[in-house]
């Protein structure tokens, strides 16, 4: 900033004014002490001839009487100082009759009318003479009437008006005048105060003459700052001091643009206060802190004003902005004043009571804006299902901008609170969770709606996967806010994904299920005689539907696969389990354990080929199948043991289904090996179902039912299952 800029104004200078005319000082009523001289009144007595420093005569042809030659033998001692050295004049001279005057040491006082027009220019040098003249007004006073000191004194009061004046106007505008010049006036200030201290400090009689100490200049310096800053905060906010309109201004709320001004002008002019100032002023000032603080005074009393009225969400932002962000940071913590700025001790600009009322209402308004953007994006989103269209295709998976936007909602109302402060971003960060985990529950019910309402759709299947892409987004948001809240999200905040996701894969999946479930059934019927040509055919279809699914994020191909995988196994149980095959020798036994091997190992390979991250399900058909190969009863129960720590979900009725199939074992042998069940396998990882998925076989007693109604429960039972992977399902 330029140092000439600082403090300018486009007020009138007082001290261009003349002086008011001259007139003689009223005599008081009798019986009556005359009034006392303030400094002000002081300006209406004239100082424009020497010719007033002497009594007056009545009429101007009455004798002196003795008694009035000794008032003015007296009067002329005490004012000596006043006439020694004038040359009497018969006119007043004007202000520019005086010639400029040079001050030594040995010249004599100036003349009335040559410290009035001195003065009058601003020649500061001349103010020591003023000091003598009060201090004679009180030392000898013999011979002289209290209206005759009263009128002198205010011509010294007059003299003294004409001064400040002129040193209040230098120090108004310290940068436009030569520092010369300011250390004159500062140190008429300080040798102000000084003459106050020390007629305060004296024990003296009650004065004749009023009282015109402490003049408190120092005070009146502060007064002068205080208004200077005023007038500096409250230019028009539109244009800069050179005119222009500030950078970023072109757009705002009046009050806005309000703030940018005072806060830019207050950075500004501290700067210059410190660079240029500080350095000049006597330490009596205290300069920066007297400028800092009333700059932070007026910022202050214009948003404690504001706050009175109630507040737009606009303006309580910006509030907050400038309270607890700009304000501290650009102008308190500003790396060039932050250690004066420290030692000033400014404070807040609003109290704490007022800075709390400001952020419930921040938080509440934002909490209900993101509310309403959000349901708003989701109505938009439900209208482009209804189009059935094909969703958009990004990097070969079907793409919905839901959830980008839904993210981009809730990130711009974190930013916006941490751009206020980090403690305001942590207030928000949970209510942000809460309003996604209610627009969630939404999200969910339309879908739900979409799903039931729109089956003919072209697209159905298309706009189904899209949906399912969006939730790993969702998730993955979660998840990072999670962490950055340093705790596990809440189940209920991924319940709606879950169900989306989960109602989604029964969908896409439920058609290959259907067409796979009488292979399976064949199975039993030709009692695993062409289990080879069967299970080929399963895998042939399965690998056959598996493309439509790349349109699936890697992970929801992932889990789809893990899916099929746990249908895969699961089923080729079921039709295990059936009690329709009874071997009664160890070669037949083999030879069936044989046959489950290697259909384990073709749908292991398949799975594994396409990715399945199901790898806990590997060990399920092949341990049946040692089950059935072994004839020795204790080998058995520890291969069952090895199972149940597998699958702890595997019961009691699952192992007798198995151990029919072992035609050669007693009943007591079925009952010891089945005891070992008895020992409690608790089950850690309840997404890793298998055998709860599979219903318990019938009992002995119950086989008179029919085949046609068991198996179609069976049916029934298989469409009602939970297809839901297991990383999904441990999330939920």
């Amino acid at each position: 900033m330029k140092m000439m800029t600082f403090f300018q104004t486009t007020l009138s200078d007082r001290l261009n004014s003349s002086m008011p005319p001259q007139h003689k000082s009223e005599s008081s009523p009798p019986g009556r002490k005359p009034s006392a001289m303030s400094e002000t009144e002081s300006d209406t007595t004239s100082l424009t001839s020497s010719e007033d420093f002497s009594p007056h005569k009545e009429g101007g042809s009455t004798p002196y009487n003795e008694e009035e030659k000794k008032k003015k033998k007296g009067m002329r001692k005490m004012l000596d100082v006043f006439t020694k050295g004038i040359r009497r004049k018969s006119h007043p001279s004007s202000a520019a009759e005086v010639p400029e005057m040079e001050v030594k040491p040995d010249a004599p006082p100036p003349t009335v009318e040559e410290l009035y027009s001195a003065l009058k220019q601003g020649r500061l040098e001349m103010a020591h003479h003023l000091l003598p003249l009060e201090r004679a007004l009180g030392q000898d006073t013999t011979g002289m009437n209290e209206e005759d000191l009263i009128c002198q004194q205010s011509k010294v009061e007059a003299l003294y008006t004409l001064l400040r004046e002129a040193v209040l106007h230098v120090v108004r505008r310290p940068l436009e005048n030569e520092p010369g010049l300011l250390l004159q006036a500062l140190n008429i200030i300080l040798e102000q105060e000084q003459e106050d201290q020390r007629v305060a400090a004296e024990v003296r009689e009650p004065p004749v003459l009023a009282n015109t100490r402490p003049r408190c200049w120092l005070k009146l310096w502060q007064e002068s700052v205080k208004d200077s800053v005023e007038e500096r905060m409250t230019r028009p906010s539109s244009t800069t001091l050179d005119g222009a309109r500030p950078e970023g201004m072109e757009a705002g709320s009046e009050a806005a643009q309000s703030f940018l001004h005072m806060g830019k002008t207050m950075k500004e002019d501290l700067l210059a206060v410190a660079q240029h100032l500080q350095p000049l002023y006597p330490a009596q000032f205290n300069v920066f802190r007297t400028y800092a603080k009333c700059y932070h005074n007026y910022f202050s009393a214009q948003l404690n004003s504001m706050v009175q009225f109630e507040l737009n969400e606009q303006d309580t932002s910006l509030l907050l902005l400038w309270v607890q962000n700009l304000y501290p940071n650009e102008i308190i913590n500003n790396p060039k004043l932050s250690g004066e700025l420290q030692r000033a001790d400014l404070g807040s600009l609003l109290p704490p009571k007022e800075i709390c009322k400001l952020e419930v209402n921040f938080l509440s308004n934002e909490a209900a804006n993101v509310q309403e953007l959000m349901l708003r994006g989701l109505q938009l989103e439900v209208k482009r299902w209804s189009k059935d269209k094909e969703p958009m295709n990004l990097e070969g998976h079907f793409h919905s901008e839901l959830p980008i936007d839904i993210i981009q909602i809730i990130a711009g109302a974190q930013v916006k609170a941490e751009n206020i402060s980090m403690a305001l971003g942590k207030q928000i960060k949970p209510l942000l969770l809460a309003k996604l985990s209610s627009f969630l529950k939404s999200y969910h019910r339309a879908f739900a709606d979409f799903v039931e309402k729109n089956k003919q759709q072209t697209h159905y299947r298309a706009t189904i996967m899209a949906n399912i892409n969006n939730c790993l987004t969702f998730r993955t948001h979660i998840d990072k806010d999670s962490k950055a809240l340093e705790k596990e999200p809440c189940g209920y905040i991924f319940h709606p994904l879950c169900e989306i996701e989960q109602s989604s894969f029964n969908i896409l999946l439920q058609d290959l299920f259907v067409e796979l479930k009488p292979l399976f059934k064949r199975l039993t019927q030709t009692r695993w005689a062409a289990h080879e040509e069967t299970v080929a055919e399963i895998i042939k279809i399965t690998r056959n539907c598996l493309p439509e699914f790349k349109a699936l994020r890697k992970r929801y191909q992932e889990d789809i696969m893990e899916a099929i995988h746990l249908f895969l196994v699961k089923e080729y149980i079921i039709r295990l389990s059936k009690k329709r095959l009874v071997l009664r020798t160890a070669d037949l036994q083999l030879n069936l354990a044989q046959q489950i091997m290697m259909d384990a190992k073709n749908i292991q390979c398949f799975c594994a080929q396409n990715e399945s991250p199901a790898t806990w399900l590997e060990p399920a058909l092949p341990t049946l199948a040692e089950i059935i190969r072994l004839q020795d009863t204790s080998a058995i129960k520890i291969e069952v043991a090895t199972f149940a720590s597998h699958f702890p979900d595997f019961s009691k009725g699952h192992l007798g289904a198995i151990l029919t199939i072992k035609g050669n074992l007693s009943n007591s042998e079925i009952k010891g090996i089945k005891s070992i069940l008895d020992v409690s396998t608790s089950l850690t990882d309840s997404s890793k179902s298998l055998f709860s998925l599979i219903k318990d076989p019938p009992r002995s007693h119950e086989m008179v039912h029919s085949r046609r109604g068991v198996n179609q429960g069976w049916t029934k039972t298989l469409l009602s299952l939970t297809l839901i992977p297991s990383r999904l399902g441990a999330a939920c």
